[in-house]
């Protein structure tokens, strides 16, 4: 202790020794009692102060730090109304039971901070006996002009204290549980020592100078603090937050060691406030009403310090008694474990704030999906959104070091990442819109703008003849009624409503959850696809048996009725260059039947676009997508198919029923647009290896065709087990065989004949010319899958600039690493998505193909759709060995209700609605995808704010919204519920 003034000198050394005893056992005393009451649930209101305790300054300085995190953890439910996450939508509270699976990690670091709190508060007993000691003895021998002194300096700086950390006195009140109770049994063993005031006078006087001098600095100090509070107190909880879930999980972040550093040092200054704060907010407590500010606590804090010297001494002697003692003892064991845990859980409420407060707002949701947004956003994914928002992302390499931070994990960035399309991309890519002249207008009319609320919409089901297996696109029964001809299976292709429909598609009687691959690709429910008309039809050729409660497949087709394996392995040996699976990637399938062949391509890594029409094949189409296999619903007719020029490696016929050889070739001629050059043709077909009449003149006519279009006839191979034969055809790799042709039929189309426009172009009976340009897309044979799926194309330029705004080869190769940290990172745990069950997926809006070659190695496919007013991408999807179609999503798409596991729209909607109303798209969604099936939806925050209400209009079950910077992420599935009644027509 310092010295006291001179005038006094020679009376504290008279008493120095019998000061020393009485002195050590307070101390003893005052440290039990200190340590017991700390795990207290009592609280006292932090009120002014008049006194500051030097004792403690120093000794408490190391351990303040972690002590006060552990405290403005704790408090987090007290202040939750005022310390708003910065990244969150919805104030709520998260369940204890969606919490403790995430904080088990940080029990040891939360008996750490117990143990530093009792070491803080042992020191803060000592100070605080001497302090209210000294009190009494200023009072009694008249040294009140000293005392109102210190005492205006240090209100003055507990002014600014209070001022500035209002919420962290608040925060804090577990140290004033325990500070203010220390003070209650100074006051019981007060009595036994009055004669001893004088003697404690004087060490008070003699440590005035010491507290003056640390007043000072506070004040000073905590003017500073007041400035910094007033500037970011909007973010002071959240920083607060972020910092403590920072230090428990060993962050090595600089940002977050400075950030650490710069808290430290305020919350070493707030502690040592509050505990004298605390302290003498006690002493005050004996006056009635007495909850001033701190104007009028410094004004009575002379008198009500004299008042409460008394009954503080006449306490002190309590605490003495050893029985006491001993049962305090084992009472602060209990108490400790006690604490541990509920400081674990406050922890974790703490670093649960941003999902807490979404929760408040929509109190149907379960905790099973409070457990998922918890986590999605684990402390160190706030680490990285906080590092994030401080990065500079207008520079590349910073913004794909962002990328790698925050991508990885869920939801961090994820409005950042891949940047909007940029200007330029537009300029320079075209679209099917304007590429496909001839294509019909069936644009509903202007979007919503996100600003009508349409939660509550009525739904009804479809009141149509197809039930439920309703096309709106293909079961149009008035515009198939007004068609003049079907000659060209008019009747067959697309004839979307003028007015899209908002009614639901019922679900079969008996529809169950179906059987996931790769058990569905052997059999399926029969009540998912109640149909047996094809069975009785074409059971004899194996392709789908009625077994009890199944529908079976039995490997087989007209072509391969022992088996799909058996037949793709004579494709093979017929033509080695084939090479399934690495030169021969991507295969157009026609006329598919049940897709049999290209469900067991899989097991050569190729991947098969299977199409036939809804004719009276019933639901063969349907079929495939129970069974898990690519298909669309389409047909060889008038119009070009929905594929851009050049794309697929093989195309393949097998019995498919279509007049190749009708029309000058015009059906066959469709084909070359679409095969790439050096491309096989695959035709599997009676003219091929039978002698009737009819079969003989399509061959002759077949031959004379192919033969005019440069097509080399490879071989003609015949499979003795199947008794079938199949003449394989190659397309030309150069414009020579044209140029040298005698007869000019077919022609050539005309220079401005765009071949890769596909969206209702009629057909052309013409052929394109053969790219010669080596840097021209179709010059060159893709290399081997899978390097093709992670190698930008060869005739992407760095002069071009791509989708993202980035040179393009760049882009592609930003996009691949984006899709590939989003789905590891975030996908596969932090949507609660069970990805075993997942077989069928559609991304909605694809660019490159960055999702669907991200999900490469799982056991699903993705069918990537490119909208028709999006820059034309898709061929570049086709060159990485993935697969697609154009579509806009203003129409129904192609294909039976209940086929798709999965969608994934990454800003679809945000553009679509601006074009057509969102009702009619979100009744499509509900249309293609099965019960219990997901959405993924990433857009702008009113756009996901619009689609969530459209979905729990729906009964989707929502599993996940989260915004930031005006981005948003939903995730929802779908139940099964339907409306009870139908629309009133058709």
């Amino acid at each position: 202790m310092a010295p006291g003034r001179s005038s006094r000198g020679n009376k504290r050394s008279s008493y120095t020794s019998y000061t020393s005893t009485i002195t050590t056992i307070v101390f003893v005393t005052l440290c039990i009692v200190g340590v017991w009451m700390l795990t207290s649930d009592s609280f006292v209101p932090p009120q002014t102060t008049t006194k500051r305790s030097s004792s403690s300054t120093t000794t408490t300085a190391t351990t303040t730090t972690n002590d006060d995190f552990s405290s403005s953890s704790s408090s987090v439910k007290t202040n939750e109304k005022k310390d708003t996450s910065s990244y969150e939508d919805n104030p709520g509270d998260l369940p204890d039971d969606a919490i403790k699976s995430d904080v088990s990690h940080q029990s040891d670091s939360n008996n750490n901070n117990v143990n530093n709190n009792a070491n803080d508060n042992n020191d803060g007993a000592n100070g605080s006996s001497q302090e209210n000691q000294t009190n009494e003895n200023d009072a009694d021998k008249g040294a009140s002009s000293t005392d109102d002194k210190q005492g205006l300096q240090d209100q003055e700086n507990g002014g600014n204290d209070v001022k500035n950390d209002g919420v962290n006195s608040e925060n804090n009140h577990g140290d004033a549980a325990g500070l203010s109770t220390q003070g209650l049994h100074g006051k019981e063993s007060g009595e036994e020592h009055e004669q001893q005031n004088e003697n404690e006078n004087q060490v008070s006087e003699g440590s005035t100078g010491t507290q003056n001098q640390q007043s000072e600095e506070n004040n000073e100090q905590g003017n500073d603090e007041q400035q910094q509070q007033q500037s970011n107190e909007d973010t002071s909880g959240n920083q607060e937050q972020e910092m403590a879930a920072s230090s428990q999980n060993g962050s090595n972040s600089q940002e977050g060691e400075n950030k650490y550093t710069d808290e430290d040092q305020q919350q070493e200054k707030q502690k040592q406030g509050n505990q004298a704060e605390h302290n003498d907010s006690l002493q005050g407590q004996s006056s009635e009403g007495n909850e001033s500010g701190p104007g009028d606590n410094y004004k009575g804090s002379q008198s009500d310090a004299n008042e409460d010297q008394k009954p503080q001494q006449e306490n002190d002697a309590a605490t003495q008694e050893q029985p006491q003692k001993q049962m305090l003892d084992i009472d602060k064991q209990k108490r400790i474990e006690e604490q541990q845990r509920l400081r674990a859980e406050d922890e974790s409420t703490s670093q649960s704030q941003q999902q807490s407060q979404e929760e408040a707002q929509r109190p149907e949701e379960t905790a099973y999906q409070r457990r998922e947004r918890v986590e999605a956003t684990s402390p160190a994914q706030q680490e990285h959104d906080e590092m994030q928002v401080q990065s500079n992302t207008h520079q590349d390499a910073q913004q794909n070091e962002e990328l790698h931070k925050t991508d990885g994990s869920f939801p961090s960035g994820e409005s950042s990442g891949i940047p909007k399309e940029s200007k330029e991309s537009k300029r320079s890519w075209s679209t099917q819109a304007t590429q496909s002249e001839n294509q019909k207008e069936r644009r509903g009319q202007g979007g919503t703008g996100g600003n009508d609320s349409i939660y509550g919409y009525t739904w009804q089901l479809c009141n149509v003849t197809a039930g439920p297996d309703y096309i709106p696109c293909l079961d149009n029964e008035k515009a198939l009624r007004q068609l003049h001809s079907t000659k060209h299976f008019e009747h067959r292709e697309r004839h979307c409503p003028e007015d899209a429909p908002t009614c639901l598609v019922p679900v079969p009687e008996g529809y169950k959850k179906s059987i996931e691959w790769p058990k569905s690709r052997e059999k399926i429910w029969y009540y998912n696809v109640p149909h047996k008309t094809l069975a009785d039809v074409k059971g004899h050729q194996n392709w789908v048996k009625v077994t009890g409660e199944f529908l079976t497949f039995p490997r087989g087709g007209t072509q391969f009725i022992h088996g799909a394996l058996h037949y793709i392995d004579f494709l093979q040996i017929s033509v080695p260059n084939i090479k399934w699976g690495k030169h021969t990637r991507v295969i157009l399938d026609v006329g598919c039947g049940v897709a049999s062949f290209g469900g067991y391509l899989f097991e050569r890594e190729v991947l098969t676009m299977s199409f036939a029409p809804k004719d009276e094949h019933e639901a063969q189409v349907q079929f495939a997508l129970e069974r898990g296999i690519p298909a669309i619903s389409a047909v060889m007719g008038s119009q070009r198919l929905p594929f851009p020029s050049r794309v697929f490696d093989l195309v393949h016929c097998a019995r498919c029923r279509v007049p190749w050889h009708a029309e000058g070739g015009l059906l066959l001629l469709e084909l070359n647009r679409v095969l790439r050059p050096g491309g096989f043709f695959v035709w599997s077909a009676t003219p091929v290896y039978q002698t009737l009449e009819e079969d003989v003149q399509i061959w002759k006519e077949m031959s004379s065709l192919t033969a005019n279009m440069c097509w080399e006839l490879v071989t003609i191979q015949k499979d003795k087990l199947n008794s079938i034969g199949a003449a394989i055809y190659r397309k030309p790799r150069s414009n020579d065989c044209y140029e040298q042709r005698k007869h000019h039929s077919p022609p050539m189309c005309k220079n401005d004949d765009d071949p890769n426009a596909a969206w209702y172009v009629p057909l052309q009976a013409c052929m394109h010319q053969i790219p010669v340009n080596e840097a021209e897309r179709g010059t060159r044979w893709p290399v081997v899958w899978p390097r093709r799926m992670r190698m930008p194309p060869y005739w992407l330029n760095s002069s071009q600039i791509g989708i993202y705004g980035k040179p393009a080869p760049q882009d592609f190769s930003a996009d691949y690493e984006h899709w590939k940290r989003v789905v590891s990172g975030s996908y596969m745990s932090g949507l609660g998505i069970s990805w075993s069950g997942v077989r069928n997926v559609m991304d909605m809006r694809a660019v490159y193909g960055g999702f669907a070659a991200a999900l490469k190695d799982l056991q699903m496919w993705v069918l990537n759709v490119v909208n028709v007013d999006s820059p034309d991408t898709l061929p570049i999807i086709y060159e990485r060995g993935l697969f697609g179609i154009y579509h806009d999503w203003c129409e129904s798409f192609s294909t039976y209700p209940r086929t798709y596991d999965l969608l994934h729209a990454d800003h679809l909607f945000s553009k679509l609605r601006k074009r057509c109303k969102l009702p009619p798209v979100m009744a499509e969604v509900d249309r293609i995808v099965r019960p219990g099936g997901k959405i993924i939806v990433r857009d702008e925050s009113d756009a996901i704010g619009e689609i969530e209400n459209l979905l729990k209009s729906l009964h989707w079950e929502v599993h996940l919204t989260f915004s930031k910077d005006k981005e948003g992420i939903l995730s929802a599935q779908k139940g099964e519920w339907r409306p009870s009644t139908y629309t009133a027509t058709s």
